[in-house]
Protein backbone atom coordinates (compact mmCIF):
# COMPACT_ATOMS: atom_id res chain seq x y z
CA UNK A 1 0.00 0.00 0.00
CA UNK A 2 1.33 3.50 -1.03
CA UNK A 3 2.39 5.44 2.42
CA UNK A 4 3.38 1.89 4.25
CA UNK A 5 3.35 1.90 7.67
CA UNK A 6 6.70 2.53 9.66
CA UNK A 7 8.71 0.26 12.48
CA UNK A 8 9.90 3.42 13.84
CA UNK A 9 8.93 7.43 13.71
CA UNK A 10 9.87 9.68 11.25
CA UNK A 11 10.59 13.48 11.21
CA UNK A 12 8.20 16.03 9.98
CA UNK A 13 9.12 19.08 8.05
CA UNK A 14 6.59 22.01 7.32
CA UNK A 15 8.37 24.42 4.74
CA UNK A 16 6.37 27.99 4.19
CA UNK A 17 2.96 26.49 4.85
CA UNK A 18 0.04 28.99 4.67
CA UNK A 19 -3.30 28.51 5.18
CA UNK A 20 -6.12 31.18 3.96
CA UNK A 21 -9.81 30.62 5.04
CA UNK A 22 -12.18 33.31 3.29
CA UNK A 23 -12.27 36.20 5.86
CA UNK A 24 -8.61 35.32 7.15
CA UNK A 25 -5.54 33.76 7.29
CA UNK A 26 -5.50 30.62 9.68
CA UNK A 27 -1.54 29.94 9.13
CA UNK A 28 1.23 32.55 7.80
CA UNK A 29 4.70 31.00 6.83
CA UNK A 30 5.13 28.21 9.10
CA UNK A 31 8.38 26.87 9.06
CA UNK A 32 9.14 23.92 11.20
CA UNK A 33 10.97 20.30 11.36
CA UNK A 34 10.45 17.73 14.18
CA UNK A 35 12.86 15.22 14.57
CA UNK A 36 12.08 11.28 14.34
CA UNK A 37 11.42 10.24 17.59
CA UNK A 38 10.77 13.16 19.88
CA UNK A 39 7.52 13.82 21.20
CA UNK A 40 6.65 17.33 20.45
CA UNK A 41 3.99 19.27 21.95
CA UNK A 42 2.90 22.75 19.41
CA UNK A 43 1.15 24.85 22.50
CA UNK A 44 -1.10 27.86 21.84
CA UNK A 45 -5.24 29.50 22.94
CA UNK A 46 -8.18 28.93 20.99
CA UNK A 47 -7.63 30.31 17.68
CA UNK A 48 -3.73 30.03 17.04
CA UNK A 49 -3.99 27.58 14.17
CA UNK A 50 -2.34 25.06 15.86
CA UNK A 51 -5.73 22.37 15.01
CA UNK A 52 -5.34 23.85 11.36
CA UNK A 53 -1.55 22.20 11.58
CA UNK A 54 -2.78 19.24 12.44
CA UNK A 55 -5.50 18.55 10.22
CA UNK A 56 -2.47 19.81 7.54
CA UNK A 57 -0.29 17.04 8.41
CA UNK A 58 -3.25 14.23 8.62
CA UNK A 59 -4.23 15.96 5.07
CA UNK A 60 -7.31 16.66 6.03
CA UNK A 61 -6.96 20.12 4.79
CA UNK A 62 -5.14 21.07 2.19
CA UNK A 63 -2.16 24.18 2.21
CA UNK A 64 -2.74 27.39 0.63
CA UNK A 65 1.20 27.58 0.06
CA UNK A 66 3.97 25.39 1.32
CA UNK A 67 5.10 21.97 1.78
CA UNK A 68 4.67 18.72 3.92
CA UNK A 69 7.19 16.39 4.31
CA UNK A 70 7.22 13.65 6.27
CA UNK A 71 10.64 11.00 6.48
CA UNK A 72 12.27 13.51 3.75
CA UNK A 73 9.14 12.66 1.44
CA UNK A 74 6.53 15.21 0.00
CA UNK A 75 2.76 14.13 1.13
CA UNK A 76 1.52 17.56 0.15
CA UNK A 77 -1.12 16.54 -2.21
CA UNK A 78 -1.20 12.45 -0.51
CA UNK A 79 -4.70 11.80 0.53
CA UNK A 80 -5.43 11.33 4.24
CA UNK A 81 -5.61 7.23 4.17
CA UNK A 82 -1.93 6.92 1.96
CA UNK A 83 -0.16 9.22 4.53
CA UNK A 84 1.76 6.98 7.73
CA UNK A 85 0.02 9.27 10.07
CA UNK A 86 -2.90 8.11 12.94
CA UNK A 87 -4.52 10.59 14.57
CA UNK A 88 -5.85 10.45 18.49
CA UNK A 89 -8.99 12.34 18.84
CA UNK A 90 -10.54 13.68 21.95
CA UNK A 91 -13.89 11.92 21.18
CA UNK A 92 -11.58 8.73 20.95
CA UNK A 93 -14.39 7.61 17.61
CA UNK A 94 -14.54 4.14 19.16
CA UNK A 95 -17.07 1.91 17.39
CA UNK A 96 -19.52 1.41 19.94
CA UNK A 97 -20.62 -2.05 17.96
CA UNK A 98 -17.44 -4.09 18.61
CA UNK A 99 -15.05 -5.06 21.62
CA UNK A 100 -12.45 -3.12 22.29
CA UNK A 101 -9.92 -5.77 21.10
CA UNK A 102 -12.12 -5.76 17.74
CA UNK A 103 -11.58 -1.74 17.97
CA UNK A 104 -7.79 -2.23 18.00
CA UNK A 105 -7.78 -4.87 15.41
CA UNK A 106 -10.23 -2.55 12.57
CA UNK A 107 -7.50 -1.53 10.77
CA UNK A 108 -4.74 -4.14 10.88
CA UNK A 109 -8.39 -6.37 9.12
CA UNK A 110 -8.34 -3.85 6.67
CA UNK A 111 -5.20 -3.31 5.66
CA UNK A 112 -5.28 -7.30 5.52
CA UNK A 113 -2.11 -7.25 8.11
CA UNK A 114 -1.02 -10.72 9.35
CA UNK A 115 -2.13 -11.59 12.62
CA UNK A 116 -4.08 -8.58 13.46
CA UNK A 117 -5.71 -10.03 16.27
CA UNK A 118 -2.44 -10.87 18.09
CA UNK A 119 -0.76 -7.73 17.19
CA UNK A 120 -4.08 -5.86 18.48
CA UNK A 121 -3.77 -7.92 22.11
CA UNK A 122 0.13 -6.30 21.99
CA UNK A 123 -0.92 -3.29 21.58
CA UNK A 124 -3.83 -3.46 24.26
CA UNK A 125 -0.95 -4.96 26.92
CA UNK A 126 0.86 -1.79 26.08
CA UNK A 127 -1.72 0.39 27.54
CA UNK A 128 -2.96 -2.39 30.46
CA UNK A 129 -6.09 -3.52 29.09
CA UNK A 130 -5.96 -6.41 27.76
CA UNK A 131 -7.97 -7.62 30.27
CA UNK A 132 -11.16 -5.94 28.99
CA UNK A 133 -10.24 -6.76 25.33
CA UNK A 134 -14.04 -8.52 25.46
CA UNK A 135 -16.00 -5.85 26.61
CA UNK A 136 -17.90 -3.28 24.59
CA UNK A 137 -16.63 0.38 24.53
CA UNK A 138 -19.74 1.91 27.24
CA UNK A 139 -18.67 -0.83 29.57
CA UNK A 140 -15.21 1.41 30.36
CA UNK A 141 -14.46 4.45 32.26
CA UNK A 142 -13.45 7.60 29.90
CA UNK A 143 -9.66 6.94 30.91
CA UNK A 144 -9.97 3.00 29.30
CA UNK A 145 -11.43 4.44 26.70
CA UNK A 146 -8.89 7.28 25.54
CA UNK A 147 -6.34 4.33 26.40
CA UNK A 148 -8.12 2.07 23.50
CA UNK A 149 -8.31 4.76 21.08
CA UNK A 150 -4.56 5.33 21.43
CA UNK A 151 -3.76 1.67 21.33
CA UNK A 152 -5.71 1.38 18.24
CA UNK A 153 -3.74 4.14 17.07
CA UNK A 154 -0.47 2.83 17.94
CA UNK A 155 -0.97 -0.62 16.82
CA UNK A 156 -0.95 0.39 13.32
CA UNK A 157 2.95 1.64 13.68
CA UNK A 158 2.22 5.06 11.89
CA UNK A 159 5.66 7.08 11.19
CA UNK A 160 3.51 10.38 12.86
CA UNK A 161 0.94 10.11 15.51
CA UNK A 162 -0.75 13.23 15.83
CA UNK A 163 -2.48 13.72 19.29
CA UNK A 164 -5.31 16.52 19.58
CA UNK A 165 -6.34 17.45 22.40
CA UNK A 166 -6.64 13.72 23.83
CA UNK A 167 -6.85 14.35 27.45
CA UNK A 168 -9.42 17.30 27.38
CA UNK A 169 -12.19 15.16 28.12
CA UNK A 170 -10.58 13.51 31.20
CA UNK A 171 -11.39 14.53 35.00
CA UNK A 172 -8.09 16.23 36.65
CA UNK A 173 -6.53 13.19 38.38
CA UNK A 174 -7.19 11.05 35.29
CA UNK A 175 -5.51 13.40 33.11
CA UNK A 176 -2.15 13.34 35.29
CA UNK A 177 -2.04 9.72 35.29
CA UNK A 178 -2.49 9.75 31.38
CA UNK A 179 0.30 12.54 30.82
CA UNK A 180 2.85 10.30 32.04
CA UNK A 181 1.47 6.87 30.85
CA UNK A 182 1.16 8.93 27.19
CA UNK A 183 5.03 9.45 27.80
CA UNK A 184 5.79 6.54 28.39
CA UNK A 185 4.35 4.95 25.79
CA UNK A 186 5.78 6.97 23.66
CA UNK A 187 9.38 6.38 24.76
CA UNK A 188 8.43 2.70 24.47
CA UNK A 189 7.43 2.56 20.66
CA UNK A 190 9.76 5.19 19.50
CA UNK A 191 7.15 7.18 17.18
CA UNK A 192 7.38 10.63 16.44
CA UNK A 193 4.10 11.95 18.69
CA UNK A 194 2.61 15.55 17.22
CA UNK A 195 0.62 16.56 20.65
CA UNK A 196 -1.88 19.58 20.22
CA UNK A 197 -3.15 21.53 23.20
CA UNK A 198 -4.01 24.59 25.05
CA UNK A 199 -2.84 23.09 28.55
CA UNK A 200 0.59 24.57 29.04
CA UNK A 201 0.91 21.78 31.84
CA UNK A 202 0.55 19.18 29.91
CA UNK A 203 2.38 20.33 27.08
CA UNK A 204 5.41 21.00 29.54
CA UNK A 205 4.90 17.48 31.41
CA UNK A 206 5.16 15.72 28.40
CA UNK A 207 6.81 17.57 25.74
CA UNK A 208 10.22 17.13 24.72
CA UNK A 209 10.13 20.27 22.46
CA UNK A 210 7.40 22.54 22.77
CA UNK A 211 6.63 25.59 20.22
CA UNK A 212 4.07 28.09 21.76
CA UNK A 213 2.00 29.31 18.63
CA UNK A 214 0.07 32.43 18.12
CA UNK A 215 -1.92 34.03 15.45
CA UNK A 216 -0.55 31.42 13.30
CA UNK A 217 3.14 32.08 13.73
CA UNK A 218 5.40 30.15 15.82
CA UNK A 219 6.48 32.70 19.35
CA UNK A 220 9.08 30.28 20.39
CA UNK A 221 10.52 27.53 20.32
CA UNK A 222 12.41 24.68 22.73
CA UNK A 223 12.42 22.39 25.99
CA UNK A 224 9.96 22.66 27.90
CA UNK A 225 12.07 24.60 31.04
CA UNK A 226 13.88 27.01 28.33
CA UNK A 227 10.35 28.59 27.51
CA UNK A 228 9.52 28.60 30.97
CA UNK A 229 12.72 30.17 32.51
CA UNK A 230 13.74 32.32 29.63
CA UNK A 231 10.23 33.63 27.24
CA UNK A 232 11.63 35.70 24.57
CA UNK A 233 7.82 37.52 24.09
CA UNK A 234 5.45 38.91 26.53
CA UNK A 235 2.91 36.76 25.18
CA UNK A 236 5.22 33.12 25.72
CA UNK A 237 5.94 35.12 29.35
CA UNK A 238 2.40 35.13 30.26
CA UNK A 239 0.70 32.40 28.18
CA UNK A 240 3.23 29.41 29.91
CA UNK A 241 2.47 30.44 33.23
CA UNK A 242 2.74 34.06 34.71
CA UNK A 243 4.79 36.45 34.99
CA UNK A 244 5.57 40.01 36.38
CA UNK A 245 6.31 42.77 33.64
CA UNK A 246 8.39 45.93 33.84
CA UNK A 247 8.97 48.59 31.29
CA UNK A 248 12.29 51.24 31.88
CA UNK A 249 14.92 52.46 30.51
CA UNK A 250 18.37 50.89 30.18
CA UNK A 251 20.95 52.91 32.06
CA UNK A 252 23.95 51.00 32.17
CA UNK A 253 25.14 48.20 30.28
CA UNK A 254 28.17 45.96 31.43
CA UNK A 255 29.36 42.40 30.58
CA UNK A 256 27.81 40.90 32.72
CA UNK A 257 24.18 42.44 33.35
CA UNK A 258 21.71 45.45 32.35
CA UNK A 259 20.55 47.94 34.68
CA UNK A 260 17.05 48.82 33.82
CA UNK A 261 15.26 52.06 35.40
CA UNK A 262 11.98 51.29 36.23
CA UNK A 263 9.92 54.27 37.25
CA UNK A 264 12.75 55.20 39.53
CA UNK A 265 13.50 51.88 40.78
CA UNK A 266 17.01 50.19 39.17
CA UNK A 267 16.09 46.66 38.11
CA UNK A 268 19.04 44.10 37.46
CA UNK A 269 19.15 41.80 34.33
CA UNK A 270 21.73 39.53 33.40
CA UNK A 271 23.02 40.43 29.71
CA UNK A 272 22.83 36.81 28.62
CA UNK A 273 19.48 36.39 29.98
CA UNK A 274 17.48 39.95 28.49
CA UNK A 275 17.39 40.11 24.39
CA UNK A 276 17.76 43.55 24.02
CA UNK A 277 20.54 45.78 25.68
CA UNK A 278 19.68 49.17 25.01
CA UNK A 279 17.21 51.86 25.40
CA UNK A 280 13.33 51.12 26.38
CA UNK A 281 12.57 47.06 27.86
CA UNK A 282 10.25 45.15 29.21
CA UNK A 283 12.29 42.89 31.79
CA UNK A 284 10.33 40.51 33.74
CA UNK A 285 10.24 37.54 36.93
CA UNK A 286 8.31 34.58 37.54
CA UNK A 287 5.37 34.71 40.42
CA UNK A 288 7.55 31.84 42.49
CA UNK A 289 10.72 33.41 42.41
CA UNK A 290 9.87 36.49 44.96
CA UNK A 291 10.71 36.61 48.13
CA UNK A 292 8.22 38.82 50.71
CA UNK A 293 10.03 40.59 53.51
CA UNK A 294 8.10 42.68 56.12
CA UNK A 295 10.91 45.12 56.49
CA UNK A 296 12.87 46.86 54.38
CA UNK A 297 15.79 44.42 53.41
CA UNK A 298 19.97 45.66 53.28
CA UNK A 299 21.08 46.38 49.99
CA UNK A 300 22.79 42.96 48.15
CA UNK A 301 24.84 41.98 45.56
CA UNK A 302 22.85 39.73 43.05
CA UNK A 303 19.77 40.67 44.59
CA UNK A 304 16.85 43.07 43.51
CA UNK A 305 14.38 44.70 45.55
CA UNK A 306 11.01 46.77 44.96
CA UNK A 307 8.98 48.43 47.35
CA UNK A 308 7.34 49.36 49.62
CA UNK A 309 3.96 48.11 48.59
CA UNK A 310 0.64 47.19 50.05
CA UNK A 311 -0.70 43.58 49.81
CA UNK A 312 -4.39 43.53 47.96
CA UNK A 313 -4.98 39.88 47.95
CA UNK A 314 -4.35 37.01 49.70
CA UNK A 315 -5.58 33.68 47.60
CA UNK A 316 -5.22 30.00 49.27
CA UNK A 317 -4.45 27.28 46.38
CA UNK A 318 -3.13 24.19 48.57
CA UNK A 319 0.16 23.55 47.62
CA UNK A 320 1.18 27.49 47.61
CA UNK A 321 -0.50 30.75 48.51
CA UNK A 322 -1.21 33.77 46.00
CA UNK A 323 -0.06 37.26 47.06
CA UNK A 324 -1.30 40.36 45.22
CA UNK A 325 0.83 43.41 45.76
CA UNK A 326 0.59 47.41 44.61
CA UNK A 327 3.92 49.13 44.10
CA UNK A 328 3.57 52.44 43.89
CA UNK A 329 4.37 53.71 40.35
CA UNK A 330 5.12 49.84 39.68
CA UNK A 331 1.89 48.89 39.50
CA UNK A 332 0.50 44.71 40.38
CA UNK A 333 3.22 42.17 41.56
CA UNK A 334 1.87 38.64 41.83
CA UNK A 335 3.78 36.28 44.41
CA UNK A 336 3.48 32.64 45.04
CA UNK A 337 4.79 31.65 48.11
CA UNK A 338 5.19 27.96 48.83
CA UNK A 339 2.62 26.48 51.81
CA UNK A 340 6.05 26.06 54.72
CA UNK A 341 3.60 26.85 57.48
CA UNK A 342 -0.02 26.68 58.56
CA UNK A 343 -1.86 30.30 57.18
CA UNK A 344 -0.47 33.04 54.99
CA UNK A 345 2.53 34.73 55.85
CA UNK A 346 1.09 38.03 55.94
CA UNK A 347 -2.31 39.37 55.58
CA UNK A 348 -4.19 41.15 53.26
CA UNK A 349 -3.08 45.10 54.00
CA UNK A 350 0.49 44.05 54.52
CA UNK A 351 3.13 46.46 53.57
CA UNK A 352 5.98 44.42 52.38
CA UNK A 353 9.00 44.88 50.00
CA UNK A 354 10.05 41.95 47.88
CA UNK A 355 13.20 40.85 46.27
CA UNK A 356 14.39 38.14 43.93
CA UNK A 357 17.64 37.11 42.62
CA UNK A 358 19.29 38.66 39.81
CA UNK A 359 19.83 35.76 38.24
CA UNK A 360 16.02 34.93 37.69
CA UNK A 361 15.08 37.68 36.10
CA UNK A 362 14.67 37.74 31.71
CA UNK A 363 14.54 40.42 29.44
CA UNK A 364 12.40 40.09 26.32
CA UNK A 365 12.44 40.78 22.84
CA UNK A 366 9.47 43.18 22.27
CA UNK A 367 9.89 46.84 21.92
CA UNK A 368 7.66 48.87 24.41
CA UNK A 369 7.20 51.27 22.01
CA UNK A 370 5.08 49.17 19.82
CA UNK A 371 2.25 48.81 22.27
CA UNK A 372 0.93 45.87 23.22
CA UNK A 373 1.59 43.18 20.25
CA UNK A 374 -1.15 40.23 20.82
CA UNK A 375 -4.64 41.30 20.63
CA UNK A 376 -7.15 39.44 22.81
CA UNK A 377 -7.14 35.53 21.82
CA UNK A 378 -10.47 35.24 19.44
CA UNK A 379 -11.81 32.16 17.76
CA UNK A 380 -11.32 31.91 14.05
CA UNK A 381 -14.84 32.12 13.86
CA UNK A 382 -14.90 35.63 15.11
CA UNK A 383 -11.86 36.67 12.94
CA UNK A 384 -13.72 35.92 10.08
CA UNK A 385 -16.84 38.04 11.41
CA UNK A 386 -14.35 40.87 11.91
CA UNK A 387 -12.37 40.76 8.94
CA UNK A 388 -15.88 40.71 7.12
CA UNK A 389 -17.48 43.90 8.98
CA UNK A 390 -13.97 45.79 8.32
CA UNK A 391 -14.22 44.69 4.37
CA UNK A 392 -18.20 46.14 4.07
CA UNK A 393 -17.12 49.27 5.95
CA UNK A 394 -14.17 49.49 3.41
CA UNK A 395 -16.20 49.08 0.40
CA UNK A 396 -18.97 51.23 1.81
CA UNK A 397 -16.81 54.30 2.15
CA UNK A 398 -15.20 53.62 -0.90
Amino acid sequence: MAGGFAEAGADLELVGITKRFPGFTAIEELNLTIPAGSFFALLGPSGCGKTTTLRLVAGLEDPTAGRILIGGKDVTTTKPYQRPVNTVFQSYALFPHMTVLENVAFGLKRRRIADPLGKAHEALRLVELDHVAQRKPAQLSGGQQQRVALARAVVNRPALLLLDEPLGALDLKLRRQMQIELKDIQSDVGLTFLHVTHDQEEAMTMADTVAVMNKGQIEQMGAPEELYELPKTAFVANFLGQSNLFTGTVTNSGKESIIVDVAGTKIEVPRERAQRHAGEVTIGVRPEKLMLHTSAPKPTPGTNVIGPGRVNDVSFSGVSTQYSVTVPKLGNVIVFAQNMVFGPVVNDGAEVWLAWTVDHGFGLLDDPADGPRFEPDTDTKSIAVQRREKLEEELEEA
